[in-house]
């Protein structure tokens, strides 16, 4: 039975994440979904969850420091080619560098920077938080389903600026482009929350639940 790992390297409450992932995989017969710290189970994953709220240097140091999780993550993912889900500042962590607070690594998979959203109308706050239409740049398995001005919920203030635009998936116009989705080979990000983004996200859960990259 395939199993999907939400990796709990405690950023972020994983509660409502976790119950749209298993709603989904009931619904798919896409197999089991575990919440879980446990390097080994990462190991065993068949497909492997970042989910991550907050600042990026915090999210990171918590990656890297959780006991084993980090290299199981990067040998699961790099090395044997299980499929992978960035959620939010998860998705940011795919990136090479953050220049939140301070010059942040990160994993590499995906080229390109985190900066700060800077809306070119000054009556667009930062955060960008509620609502906001999908523009999709590139066909995709996950976007089966899915269509042009179809609503996902957004909460941040960095978004990740791709170098290769053919890995920005898609976007959203906040005062400007704002990256919504990237994605390269067996990986993925969403700067939304899929789990908040009600039918819509639920949709694009499944899609990843059943994608066979």
């Amino acid at each position: 039975m395939s199993l999907t790992v939400l990796i709990d390297y405690e950023s972020g409450n994983l509660h409502s994440a976790q119950k749209a992932f298993e709603r989904m995989a009931r619904e798919a017969d896409a197999g089991t979904v575990v919440v879980t710290s446990d390097a080994d189970v990462v190991a065993r994953a068949d497909r492997i969850v970042l989910p991550g709220d907050g600042a990026f240097p915090a999210c990171a140091a918590a990656l890297r420091g959780a006991s084993g999780v980090y290299d199981a993550l990067v040998e699961a993912v790099e090395a044997r080619g299980r499929p992978f889900l960035g959620i939010c500042v998860g998705m940011q962590l795919m990136a090479d560098l953050s220049c939140e607070y301070t010059d942040t690594p990160g994993l590499g998979w995906v080229t390109g920077a985190v900066v700060p959203i800077s809306p070119d109308d000054p009556t667009l706050k930062v955060p960008h938080m509620g609502w906001n239409d999908l523009h999709l740049d590139a066909s995709h398995a996950v976007f089966d389903g899915i269509k042009n001005g179809d609503h996902t919920y957004f909460v941040h203030s960095y978004h990740f600026k791709v170098s290769d635009p053919a890995t920005r998936l898609a976007h959203v116009d906040y005062g400007g482009d704002v990256t919504a989705v990237v994605g390269t080979g067996t990986i993925l990000g969403m700067q939304f929350h899929p789990e908040k983004s009600q039918d819509v996200g639920l949709r694009m859960i499944r899609n990843f639940l059943t994608w066979a990259p």
